[in-house]
């Protein structure tokens, strides 16, 4: 077997730009509107066991009051008949962050 620089350095090129482009695809964070209307919607869109409306500011202050990082641990851990993660679990933490703020903003008077 005869080893060829030029080869090797071929593949390992190929290799590398494979592995950054599915790194940059993996890691591409989705908005919140977007995992909102992926995920969320199923419940928050008619208030589904109890999940608050998406756009009722009175069902949302109790909620907005508790504040942004206990909401993320909810949704994160799951929180009476929410699923962890509103079964997004390729959410990353910030995503998840994103779509509660998007719906915070929505139900909001501000």
């Amino acid at each position: 077997m005869i080893f060829s620089i030029a080869i090797f350095t071929q593949r390992i090129t190929i290799v590398v730009c494979l592995a950054l482009t599915l790194s940059s695809v993996a890691h591409a964070a989705r908005s919140g509107e977007a995992l909102y209307n992926s995920y969320c919607i199923a419940c928050h869109m008619n208030g589904v066991a109890g999940a608050p409306k998406f756009g009722d500011q009175a069902e949302w202050q109790p909620r907005i009051e508790k504040g942004i990082d206990m909401l993320l641990k909810d949704a994160t851990n799951g929180f009476k008949a929410m699923p962890p993660k509103g079964l997004c679990f390729d959410c990353s933490e910030d995503e998840l962050r994103s779509a509660i703020q998007y719906m915070i903003d929505k139900s909001s008077n501000s």
